[in-house]
């Protein structure tokens, strides 16, 4: 039989790339990762200028063990938000 457990992935949506290398390095603290996720830059849709980006910090959580609301609460500090992919 299958579990319930399906695997999830959490998307912290930031506005600059200090606050994504700031909040993955407090990501790891908080959760315990062995290293910090990495930032990923994302252009907002039809914008060229390197101004007009989000980064990312994507966080797979096989066995859904993370707490989304801690983790909209620490997207949230820096100014961000989260989304699941």
């Amino acid at each position: 039989m299958s579990s319930d457990t399906r695997p999830v992935r959490h998307i912290l949506v930031l506005p600059d790339r200090d606050a994504a290398e700031e909040a993955a390095g407090e990501l790891a603290d908080r959760l315990g990762l062995p290293e910090e996720p990495r930032p990923i830059r994302e252009a907002l849709a039809g914008e060229d200028d390197a101004e007009d980006a989000q980064w990312l910090l994507v966080l797979d959580d096989p066995g859904g063990a993370y707490d989304p609301a801690a983790l909209d609460a620490l997207a949230a500090e820096y100014e961000g938000w989260l989304e699941r992919g």
